[in-house]
């Protein structure tokens, strides 16, 4: 944010900033700001009713007027009282209940937004730069769209508050003191222009000291102390997955340590950081000075209209119902510019959210649809592929040439950052090659529907997640699903003894984030269950990403034993670092520094002096060397 503030935005810029959010909130949900700006405007409206009745009734005791009157006004009161309370009540509850769904909304703008980008851009570390900042912001201080969200309303409400203390107070003005009295020189329009000055002065100062001291949030850089506390904060009690490293290895000192910091560095947020610092100065100073003088104006309404009142300009009561009328005034209008600074010092937290949700998709998107065939006769070639990530001149793959088609088995293999995992991000269209081309069918796969093409792949990827759902609904990634369909998966996965002791069978909860009786399963039973997952989309290819690495021996032989039924007519393309499982594979392609470099099968590649055997060699020897040691 430092480069954004020294380029500070004007004020044209930040309003128009502003507007937008707002527009993006009424499209998102248009309830959630209309029940805002009805809960403010009753809520700066409901002191007045009362205000207005009640001056009447002291207005009325004090002129001695018939009980009846009396009487009629206390049941006035009483009644406008309970009816403006119930009111309020009932739109304080909607507007709560809409305010539950804030977040959710929020989380929405981003979560369409990042399924709707190229993976490329998500997969950016720019973009991830820029959902980083958008998270601290809005957590350091509320800062961006939700605080946005929230001075809409408001500024309605002062709006509505300010009209209404127009309505009440303006017979003040209007009223004379009768002539004769020796307080008739309050008529003088110089004492009228003269209290309106005040009042336009006090609001004014009020104001500015109050958006001064508001100003040392928004140009205090809470982010790097909130992002501590994001972690040091919750690792004891919510992370259990680092529970067991905290404890063999005494690590609760480091986490106390950086805890500290976190409070009492300079961006955080304890009694020694800077915005402590500044809450007890300069801060805290603005702060009192603005109550001040607001306590001050109202000091001066209540001489002003007590005046009026002892010359007969109208009755005691009265004073009660201008003096609320006039606070409410004050409050109003320093309310409205307070939040039109906070917009203002709110608007350049806004921009990275801007700059995300403006990322345009660069990708080109075909017009033509795969061909849906029965028989899944297939053909992917690579054509002298070519691939560098975004912002960097290595090249992560380079002339790859390569053609395999329905029905084969492809193991990839290779050592780590050979290319492996790229050469399948660029199969699946997660990116588009620097250079060369990729065909379906010999056509460009660009000029295919990129939904359509992406339907024709089921992936495990290494570092997959399930979800914290039901069974079933994992393995079908869907809350519908046929049931039958996805028991026989998971039996094939090798999942079936284990789904048969699950008290709950599919509707069986994994983990335990949202259900007490939750399963936790291993990393091995995880991947059976992935695997289940590629085998219900029944997708023409299939693509597996070191799909036995967690697995134990035994399951990983059951695997390999079944692959061929398991796969049945689809194409399979297995990354491996274990080459004796690429045995039952057609082909293997070899990658080293990004580059195809040996092709062939097991037996051929084994005997063949390069990369392959060299790979080989060196797995065989650690298990000949176990074998001798133990025998």
């Amino acid at each position: 944010m430092n480069k954004q503030k020294e380029e500070r935005l004007s004020f044209r810029e930040a309003m128009a900033y502003s507007l937008r959010g707002f527009l993006l909130w009424w499209k998102a949900e248009p309830k959630i700001i209309l029940s805002g700006a009805l809960q403010r405007a009753v809520t700066a409206l409901v002191p007045y009713l009362p205000l207005y009745f009640t001056a009447r009734l002291v207005n009325a005791i004090a002129a001695g007027s018939d009980p009846g009157e009396v009487w009629q006004m206390l049941a006035l009161l009483l009644i406008s009282t309970a009816a403006v309370g119930a009111v309020q009540a009932a739109v304080n509850c909607w507007d709560k209940v809409m305010r539950y769904s804030q977040w959710p909304i929020w989380n929405r703008f981003f979560f369409d937004k990042l399924l709707s980008m190229d993976f490329c851009d998500v997969d950016d570390p720019g973009t991830q730069d820029l959902i980083n900042e958008i998270g601290q912001v809005s957590n350091w201080a509320g800062w961006g769209l939700n605080r946005l969200y929230a001075h809409s309303a408001d500024l309605i409400g002062a709006v509505f508050r300010i009209l209404g203390a127009v309505v009440l107070s303006v017979s003040l003005f209007t009223l004379p003191v009768p002539q004769g009295s020796t307080l008739v020189w309050l008529n003088h329009p110089l004492c009228l222009a003269g209290m309106a000055a005040l009042m336009i002065l006090s609001v004014l100062a009020a104001s500015a000291l109050a958006n001064k001291a508001n100003s040392y949030w928004a140009n205090h850089d809470g982010t790097a102390g909130n992002r501590l506390f994001g972690f040091y904060g919750f690792v004891a009690m919510k992370d259990r997955f680092r529970g067991t490293d905290i404890r063999v290895y005494g690590q609760d000192k480091s986490i106390e340590k950086g805890a500290m910091e976190m409070l009492d560095g300079k961006d955080g947020f304890g009694i020694n950081s800077g915005i402590a610092g500044a809450a007890r100065g300069p801060m805290g100073i603005c702060l009192g000075a603005s109550a001040a003088v607001s306590q001050a104006f109202t000091g001066v309404i209540y001489l002003f209209a007590g005046l009026k009142a002892l010359g007969g300009a109208f009755g005691v009561g009265s004073i009660t119902q201008y003096v609320g009328a006039l606070a409410g005034l004050a409050q109003g209008i320093t309310s409205l510019l307070e939040n039109i600074g906070d917009l203002r010092a709110n608007a350049e937290f806004l921009r990275p959210t801007y700059a995300l949700l403006d990322i345009p998709n660069s990708m080109y998107q075909g017009s033509l649809t795969t061909e849906k065939r029965s028989d899944r006769k297939y053909e992917i070639e690579f054509r002298d592929v070519s691939f560098k990530y975004p912002g960097t001149e290595t090249w992560a793959l380079r002339h790859v040439n390569m053609k395999f088609r329905v029905g084969e088995r492809l193991a990839v293999v290779g050592e780590n950052g050979s290319g492996k995992t790229t050469f399948i991000k660029l199969l699946c269209r997660l990116y588009d090659p620097t250079e060369g081309t990729i065909l379906l069918n010999g056509i460009d796969i660009r000029k295919y529907r990129y939904d359509d093409y992406l339907a024709l792949f089921s992936v495990v990827f290494q570092d997959f997640r399930l979800l914290a759902q039901p069974l079933g609904q994992n393995v079908a990634a869907a809350i519908d699903y046929d049931r039958e369909r996805a028991a026989q998966c998971l039996e094939k996965a090798g999942f079936g003894d284990r789904l048969a002791s699950l008290p709950k069978g599919l509707d069986t909860c994994l983990y335990r984030d949202f259900e007490d009786d939750g399963v936790e399963i291993s990393g091995g039973e995880a991947q059976k269950i992935a695997l289940a997952r590629v085998l219900y989309q029944d997708a023409p290819f299939i693509v597996l990403d070191e799909p036995t690495a967690a697995l134990d021996p035994e399951a990983e032989a059951e695997v390999y034993t079944k692959f061929n039924d398991i796969v049945e007519d689809k194409t399979a393309i297995y990354i491996s670092h274990r080459l004796s499982s690429c045995r039952f594979c057609d082909e293997i392609a070899v990658f080293d520094h990004g580059q195809v470099v040996q092709q062939g099968i097991h037996d051929t590649l084994v005997e063949k002096e390069g990369k392959y055997q060299t790979l080989w060699e060196a797995q065989a020897q650690y298990y000949q060397k176990r074998r001798s040691k133990y025998p």
